[in-house]
């Protein structure tokens, strides 16, 4: 196969270096000596002579020039090179053959004792016979006959597997040699060799894109045709290097580079940004003339009505599982004030009412794991001051509500400008992981209850009878159920496995595409269904525990006489810590629903859903319900469940690019009002749900949330090869080293969270939105002091 790669460049008129690379591919597929019996008088045919025929195959392909200003490995492999330079001067060889080498004596030499003169020779040439080099790079520009080739310089790549590093070699024609028919007058012959298993951005391509660029500029070839001593030749190459990374580095040179303002992203103009009101009507004004289109948008269009009815299942199961599983925990922390009922009303409301009246229809509310702890605070204080539970409640939520409204009447949402994507994918993995330590402190606890009770309760027997023939009571024996806990296990493991393994099904070759996807779509209720069956059907012999129902739970008034006015004014302290954690969770769920790779048309809504999440609480808080606010990462997923998506491969890595979502408010509208009609199906078969399931439930959504996730990806490159790097944006901006500081620095944080949000001490949680605010300040005054502006660019930005 031969690969030509060559630079395309569209404005070359004053000879400087062009502006995008053309990769020409051309792959010879050797089909050997061809039999030609064939009954036709050709005397002097070709096919009669025996000579042998080969196929070429030909294949261009664009790539882009390199960055010096960007790119940190560019002015590395310059610098590696001068340090050990292969440079041939005024070679005296026209041949290409004996050009490749006289070179390749150079190159070879003691450094690499496993691969051989052969070996790298064929590795550049095509075969014996054919004497073409395999993958070569050009550049070319555009004239008015179509384009012409640069013909005074090639470089050729060779990848082989017995190398140890990679080697460039440069050579200087004495005469100028025609070498073909795009290079029939080469001064300069490169040869780039690397190992087969190289780090992407260190890779023959990549290192030979280096050198292409440099040698695509005319002066600098002929400052190096001037060049007299080799010390002089790498002199010119090394300042034309710097020179070209400053040049880069001007803006007016990355001119075609669209830049989205900030304040964009948040529907909002810099100038009066604070102004009463301002961001809420600038959401209305962008939203409301597209309110037809958020409902005909999950009807009207190629495979939406599928979409649309998988992604509803898919919330429906996502939104009811969760809510059940925290309204046990409510129940459990409050006593019985807010129970499963309680939670599932709650939901039904929040959702319907977001899904009608918010602005982006795509954020899902839920109540989460933050907010049943700080319910637990809040019953924890009035436990230890005697107060009314249900008055307290309520007078948080109405002062978390007005402050809420206060933040959004006065747009101080503009101030999540300062949370980047660092920030947001820190909590997003908070998240995950608190879903994963409520499933795994499930378990323990079932475990110490059903498994590990059967030793003590084994030895109490035992010292019991000898004592004085006493039994245990049926009750505790009872307790002791190993098979349960087995069980439970199976269950959580088995939902978790089926939900990833149908998720991933697009990823495998069986089945057709349509069929895969549709699995993928349906991932999370087949499992919850499957393994509800496995648990409640076919071990129903096996006793496990259903969560408790209270059928006379429902709206009431909250008792606000109840509470003295000192403990209301006292509550406005618990609001506004609440309006804090509000405003963190909210706003970073709308800026990762509405970040760029989603490629959402519609805009923001940053003011105006705060304002609907603070009255929907309001009301929610005056009934004694739980609160909800846009909850991780249901919101993202949900997005991803509307969304085309299709697959990239980059240099062997498989990723995943958003195509296109269907912005409506179906899905969420319809959803919750299943979620609603299942009040009719409480207790039976809700019921029949094992608590495992849930468990499992928590665990699967909290593993497919990392996908898409950058701290997580950096995280995995920690134990990965380097030969396995993606060669994404960061890769090839950024220092390795600095790379991995980043992302520790990113781990710190998140494990200060992680920290206040799992300590065992509820008065401590309190703080937990405060710290979560801090980590703003922290990005932009701390951070630059450790590492360069432009790396955390690179790698805090909104690129893939």
């Amino acid at each position: 196969m031969i690969e030509q790669v060559q630079f395309q460049n569209d404005d070359h008129t004053d000879g400087k270096a062009p502006n995008q690379l053309s990769v020409s591919v051309n792959s010879s597929l050797m089909m050997g000596s061809v039999d030609t019996s064939l009954n036709f008088d050709y005397t002097s045919s070709v096919l009669l002579s025996g000579d042998d025929i080969t196929l070429m195959y030909s294949k261009h392909e664009m790539i882009p020039l390199k960055d010096f200003s960007a790119e940190i490995r560019a002015s590395k492999d310059i610098q590696n090179f001068l340090k050990q330079a292969v440079l041939i001067l005024d070679l005296h060889k026209t041949g290409l053959e004996e050009i490749i080498e006289s070179m390749l004596h150079e190159l070879l030499g003691k450094d690499e004792p496993m691969c051989s003169f052969n070996e790298a020779r064929n590795a550049i040439f095509t075969h014996d016979t054919v004497h073409m080099m395999s993958r070569t790079i050009q550049s070319t520009s555009v004239s008015e006959g179509g384009h012409d080739y640069d013909q005074s310089w090639i470089c050729t790549i060779a990848n082989l597997p017995s190398l140890e590093r990679r080697h460039v070699a440069i050579a200087r024609l004495k005469y100028a040699a025609n070498l073909g028919s795009t290079s029939q007058e080469v001064k300069f012959v490169i040869i780039i060799l690397a190992p087969v298993k190289e780090k992407g951005t260190k890779d023959g391509v990549e290192t030979g894109r280096t050198f292409a660029t440099i040698f695509a500029d005319l002066d600098l070839r002929q400052g190096l045709i001037d060049a007299r001593t080799t010390d002089e030749f790498k002199e010119c190459l090394w300042n034309f290097t710097l020179l070209l990374a400053e040049h880069q580095a001007n803006p007016e040179w990355k001119r075609k580079e669209s830049c989205v303002s900030i304040h964009n992203k948040h529907g909002q103009e810099e100038q009066n940004q604070f102004r009463f009101g301002r961001g809420i009507w600038e959401d209305l004004k962008r939203r409301l003339p597209l309110y037809p289109s958020d409902f005909k948008d999950g009807i009207f269009g190629r495979r939406t009505v599928q979409k649309t009815f998988s992604a509803t299942v898919f919330l429906y199961f996502a939104c009811i599982m969760p809510s059940i599983a925290f309204g046990v925990l409510n129940d459990a922390n409050t006593k019985g004030k807010l129970d499963v009922r309680k939670v599932i009303i709650s939901q039904t409301i929040g959702g319907l009412l977001f899904s009608l009246f918010g602005g982006q229809p795509l954020i899902i509310l839920l109540t989460t794991a933050p907010l049943a702890l700080y319910t637990k605070v809040i019953f924890l204080i009035c436990e230890d001051f005697d107060l009314d539970f249900s008055a307290m409640f309520a007078w948080v939520g109405l002062w978390n509500m007005f402050f809420l409204l206060l933040y959004s009447m006065f747009n101080l949402s503009f101030m999540m400008k300062w949370s980047t994507r660092s920030t947001e994918e820190i909590f997003a993995l908070f998240i995950a992981i608190a879903f994963s330590v409520d499933a795994i402190k499930d378990v323990s606890r079932y475990f110490d209850t059903t498994y590990h009770s059967c030793d003590t309760i084994s030895s109490s027997l035992n010292s019991s009878i000898l004592s004085n023939g006493s039994v245990i009571d049926a009750v505790t024996v009872d307790m002791c159920s190993r098979e349960s806990s087995l069980l439970y296990l199976l269950l959580m493991l088995g939902t978790l496995w089926i939900g990833v393994q149908l998720y991933n099904f697009t990823n495998t070759p069986f089945l057709s595409e349509n069929k895969r996807e549709m699995l993928a779509d349906y991932a999370l209720p087949v499992a919850v269904i499957f393994m509800s069956f496995i648990g409640s059907y076919v071990f129903k012999n096996v006793q496990m525990d259903s969560f408790k129902y209270n059928a006379n739970s429902g709206m009431e008034l909250a008792p606000f006489e109840k509470l003295p006015v000192s403990a209301v004014f006292a509550a406005a302290g618990l609001g506004f810590c609440l309006s804090l954690l509000f405003y963190m969770d909210q706003n970073i769920t709308s800026a990762m629903v509405n970040t760029p790779s989603n490629r959402l048309k519609k805009g923001a809504s940053f003011h105006w859903d705060l304002m609907v999440v603070a009255l929907l609480n309001g009301f929610l808080s005056i009934f004694g319900l739980p609160w909800v606010h846009g909850a991780l990462p249901h919101s993202p997923l949900h997005v991803k469940a509307l969304a085309d998506i299709e697959p990239r491969v980059d240099n062997g890595h498989v990723y995943s690019i958003v195509v296109r979502v269907r912005e409506t408010r179906l899905s969420g509208l319809i959803s919750h009002i299943l979620i609603g009609l299942s009040l009719l199906m409480l207790p039976n078969p809700l019921v029949y749900i094992p608590h495992a399931v849930l468990d499992g439930l928590f665990l699967y959504v909290a593993i497919t949330s990392l996908s898409g996730n950058q701290l997580f990806d950096r995280i995995m490159l920690l134990v990965t090869e380097q030969s396995a790097y993606p060669p994404n944006h960061y890769i090839r901006h950024v220092p390795q080293k600095q790379v991995h500081m980043f992302t520790g620095i990113q781990l710190i944080q998140l494990a200060v969270l992680c920290v206040f949000g799992f300590t065992p001490w509820p008065y401590i949680k309190m703080i937990f939105p405060v710290i979560l605010m801090f980590l703003m300040p922290f990005r932009h005054k701390a951070l630059p002091r450790i590492l360069k502006k432009k790396y955390i660019e690179a790698l805090d930005s909104d690129i893939l």
